[in-house]
């Protein structure tokens, strides 16, 4: 396989949580990938599966390189912050100022 984008930036988050080792992260994961589709809506095959399993409690935090690797809506990123909020999840963007440690 080919190293692309989505392996950079996968990359990039892996090396945020083992920076994040001593605050007791562990890489405990499924990848989110929805390579070759827009972020500019929800209706994303591997982006459906991510409420259910916040909701199920597989997932405490999620790490994204971009804010827009989630959503470039902020209509559909609000919603999203929602769901992590309601569920208690971390979300972080290793690129950008923009945090959710203590929803």
């Amino acid at each position: 396989m080919e190293f692309n984008n989505l392996d950079a930036q996968s990359e990039s988050c892996m090396a945020y949580v083992a920076s994040q080792k001593s605050e007791g992260w562990l890489v405990a994961f499924d990848r989110y990938d929805d390579g070759g589709f827009s972020g500019g809506n929800l209706e994303r095959t591997a982006l459906k599966r991510l409420p259910a399993d916040i909701a199920d409690g597989r997932i405490n935090v999620i790490i994204v390189c971009k804010i827009d690797r989630i959503s470039r809506s902020l209509m559909d990123f609000s919603k999203l912050v929602e769901t992590f909020d309601r569920h208690q999840v971390i979300f972080v963007s290793v690129t950008q100022a923009f945090n959710i440690f203590d929803p």
